[in-house]
């Protein structure tokens, strides 16, 4: 039983499928596991034994019966808890939200029950989907299951360290300047910010309604492929919602690289610890060795990133806590209050110029993709940081190290496929992303897949 907590839902799924896995036996071990590990990492604000349970034997009769539903069917996902639940109270991290219970789901939220995912509970967050670090000092601190002293990586926190941790087999994140990649690369597991309104985000609380995505994450390229099947598609209580196909994400994962060109902006050569260095840089020659292209692109409009993303995020959310924050700042935490009160300090004129900059890396992105089919570069040039005493400042000095890294991709809209590279030389997780042009989620799958096969962190 305890390789359950290693297993990826693939191969999960497999022997619930063949019946030789109890939905009812893996929820039962991964509930008794967070019981007996959480509260040392803090992954969870509002575990669902009752709720799981009763799931799991409803998903155990139906399979049974005959009744299976696919590879979801019986599978353990954590949910983040910025993602709305009919009746669970869902905090988003904050004081603010403490005691709200919503009314009904998140659209994820009800495609994955409808799979007939096991429901476990609401996952910790940085502080209302907004900080890079895993502090929350209302809900806990999440702690990063490799070395319990540093941080998991923000926002999606709970959901990096919880799969990292075997404390559930998926989960649910959040990516708006890059809370589902660079927790990933922090507790080296896989998760993707696919295409913006690829997933929908309604009954998502919303940290800058313009960037905000919603992502699957996971131990596995195929896990990932998996669970967007079930979450992607077009949702009209979305107003960003794509009306787009959505193709079959598993079917090419073995195809392998051969000839595929990968383009590596010289913008994330620069700046990089010396582990997340030697690491890229054997990553590369790995992946000539599987038959990839590679060369070095430029790419000067991404010098425009961190003005542009910063002054769109805090704009964005300073409006949407405007009230609040008027009202209840001291409700919020030293950290994100600082962080959204900057944002009342710009003015439409900033906030247009970071805008036409926004576009400029657009029409960058879409001209580079004429010449490469994807781009590579290190999810973020640290490794896990040790938590500090002074939580706040540290918080800001990682977004301003990491937001260069992550936010281009949430700017321009495409998706991003983090994966893990290796262990640093203090035994933390380094990693590094693969970039598509809009919609190519799945032939990110199909490089990252080729990636994982050649056992990075072996």
């Amino acid at each position: 039983m305890t390789e359950l907590a290693s297993r990826t839902a693939t191969e999960l799924g497999s022997l619930i499928e063949s019946r030789q896995l109890s939905p009812v036996e893996l929820t039962e071990y991964t509930l008794n596991r967070i019981d007996r590990i959480d509260p040392q990492l803090k992954t969870y604000i509002t575990p669902l034994h009752d709720i799981a349970l009763r799931q799991a034997r409803e998903a155990e009769n139906n399979i049974l019966s005959g009744l299976y539903k696919g590879p979801l069917h019986g599978i353990p996902i954590g949910i983040k808890d910025n993602f709305n639940t009919e009746g669970i109270r869902t905090t988003v991290g904050s004081k603010l939200f403490a005691d709200y219970i919503p009314r009904e789901n998140a659209t994820v939220v009800n495609k994955l029950l409808d799979a007939g995912g096991i429901m476990l509970g609401k996952l910790n967050l940085h502080e209302l989907a907004a900080g890079s670090t895993g502090t929350n000092p209302y809900f806990g601190t999440t702690r990063n299951p490799w070395n319990i002293d540093y941080m998991p990586g923000g926002s999606s926190g709970g959901s990096s360290a919880a799969l990292a941790a075997g404390l559930t087999t998926l989960a649910t994140g959040t990516d708006t300047f890059g809370s589902i990649r660079l927790p990933a690369a922090m507790c080296g597991i896989y998760g993707l910010k696919p295409t913006h309104g690829l997933v929908s985000t309604h009954g998502i609380f919303p940290t800058a309604m313009s960037l905000d995505t919603a992502g699957p994450m996971a131990r596995s390229v195929p896990d990932l492929a998996l669970m967007l099947q079930y979450m992607a598609g077009f949702d009209s209580n979305d107003p960003n919602s794509l009306q787009v196909p959505i193709p079959q994400y598993t079917e090419d994962l073995y195809k392998g690289i051969k000839g595929i060109k990968i383009g590596i902006p010289s913008y994330y050569l620069e700046g990089l610890d010396p582990d997340v260095e030697m690491h890229f840089n054997h990553a590369i020659n790995t992946l000539k060795r599987l038959g990839a292209e590679i060369k070095e692109i430029t790419i000067p409009e991404l010098s425009m990133s961190t003005f542009s993303g910063y002054s769109i995020v805090t704009g964005e959310a300073s409006n949407t806590h405007f009230e609040s924050l008027q009202t209840r700042s001291e409700d919020y935490s030293a950290d994100i209050r600082t962080f959204f009160l900057s944002g009342t300090l710009s003015n439409p004129a900033q906030y247009i110029r970071a805008q036409q900059a926004r576009r400029k890396m657009v029409k960058a992105f879409d001209q580079a993709f004429k010449d490469v089919d994807i781009m590579l570069g290190p999810t973020i040039p640290i490794t896990s940081q040790a938590y500090a005493k002074n939580w706040v400042e540290q918080n800001l000095d990682v977004v301003v190290h990491c937001l260069p890294f992550t936010v281009p991709i949430n700017l321009t809209g495409v998706p991003s496929l983090a994966v893990p590279i290796g262990l640093s030389i203090d035994g933390l997780p380094v990693g590094m992303q693969f970039i598509g042009n809009h919609l190519t989620e799945k032939l990110l799958f199909q490089v990252g897949n080729a990636w994982e096969s050649t056992n990075p962190m072996a």
